[in-house]
């Protein structure tokens, strides 16, 4: 069974923070490194060490889209795969710490997701054309849309609301000024 937004632990959706063990690279392998879990920017973020959290981060993966996988190699790894650009390989310190971020990571990309494509509903088809005849090909490739945190998403769904509503109310008035008696013309 699948829980509800509304049934969702709160919990899970603060901020959390710790250690993980992140795998870099061939030569260098595994290395310590700080990641904080942003709930509200839907991001991973990653530093050098606690102490560094304060300054710019080293990395981070957007979690809308993202897919978070345990690792069948040992009970402490997983993989978050975001829906563009590189995969982390993380490993926590114990079973339950893996659960534990798991659990937080996979709320958290679900949440953005969700709101990503419930606030940007798909484009209906529509045919390209390459305006002035020159060049090959006919069409330019779709630019990428930014990830943008749901304060940002919240706040455009509350704009187009009030434009809608604004629509509305100039159609009355100008259904109201349409009915008015003319004076002054015979």
């Amino acid at each position: 069974m699948r829980l509800k937004d509304g049934d969702m632990d709160e919990n899970l959706r603060q901020p959390y923070e710790g250690q993980l063990i992140k795998f870099t690279n061939v030569v260098k392998g595994w290395q310590a490194r700080w990641f904080i879990l942003n709930p509200e920017s839907g991001t991973l973020e990653y530093y050098l060490s606690e102490s560094d959290k304060h300054e710019r981060a080293r990395g981070f993966i957007q979690l809308a889209g993202a897919v978070i996988s345990p690792s069948d190699e040992d009970p402490y790894t997983f993989t978050v795969s975001p829906a563009a650009g590189e995969s982390y390989k993380l490993r926590a310190t114990d079973t339950r710490d893996r659960q534990m971020w798991l659990n937080r990571l996979r709320v958290v990309a679900e949440m953005h997701t969700r709101a990503i494509a419930h606030n940007h509903p798909p484009l209906a088809p529509r045919e390209h054309r390459n305006v002035g005849g020159g060049g090959t090909g006919g069409s330019q490739p779709p630019s990428s849309t930014p990830f943008m945190g749901l304060a940002v998403l919240d706040a455009f769904t509350q704009v187009a609301e009030v434009l809608e509503e604004a629509r509305r109310q100039h159609s009355v008035l100008a259904t109201a000024i349409e009915d008015m008696p003319s004076y002054g013309k015979d």
